[in-house]
C-alpha cells in the first residue's frame, strides 16, 4: 500500500487542525507582542507623569509649609489687627494664584477625557473625539477662569 493511499480524511482533518492551531498561535504571539509594547508605552507615560507630578506636589507642600509659617508669624504679630488681616489676605491670594492655573488645567483635562471618551463611543472616530475633548477642556478652563474672576471681584 502506498503512502498516498494510506492518507485518509481523518489525516486531512488532523492536518487542517494543526495548521489552524499554528495560525492561532502565531496570531496570539503577535497580539501579545503588541500588547507588551502598549503596556511599555503606558508604563513610560505613567513614569513620566510621576516624574513631572512629584516635584509639583513637593513644591505645593513647600508652599503650604511656608504659608503655615507665615500664619504662625501672623499669630505673633499683635501690634495691629489691620496689619494682621492684610498679611493673611496677601498669603491667601498668593496661594490661590499659585494653585489656580493647575486646578484649571486638571479640571479641563478631566472634562476633556470624559467628553472625548463619550464622543469616541458615539462616533467611533478618534480624530473627532480628540477634537471634542480639546474643545470641552478649553471650555471648562474658560468657565473656571470666569468663575475665579467673578469670585475675586466680589471680595471686599
Amino acid at each position: 500500500m502506498s503512502p498516498l493511499l494510506a492518507f485518509s480524511w481523518n489525516d486531512l482533518a488532523d492536518l487542517a487542525l494543526a495548521f489552524f492551531l499554528f495560525a492561532v498561535g502565531l496570531s496570539l504571539a503577535y497580539a501579545f507582542v503588541r500588547l507588551g509594547g502598549t503596556l511599555g508605552r503606558v508604563s513610560a507615560f505613567i513614569k513620566g507623569t510621576q516624574d513631572e507630578l512629584l516635584p509639583v506636589i513637593n513644591k505645593t507642600g513647600g508652599t503650604v509649609d511656608r504659608v503655615n509659617a507665615q500664619l504662625e508669624k501672623v499669630d505673633l504679630v499683635t501690634d495691629s489687627a489691620v496689619d494682621a488681616a492684610d498679611s493673611v489676605d496677601t498669603a491667601i491670594r498668593a496661594v490661590s494664584f499659585a494653585i489656580q492655573r493647575p486646578v484649571q488645567k486638571i479640571a479641563g483635562f478631566a472634562t476633556g477625557i470624559a467628553h472625548g471618551v463619550a464622543a469616541l463611543r458615539v462616533e467611533r472616530d478618534v480624530g473627532s473625539a480628540v477634537q471634542r475633548a480639546k474643545e470641552a477642556a478649553a471650555r471648562r478652563e474658560a468657565e473656571l477662569a470666569e468663575e475665579l474672576r467673578r469670585v475675586d471681584s466680589e471680595r471686599p
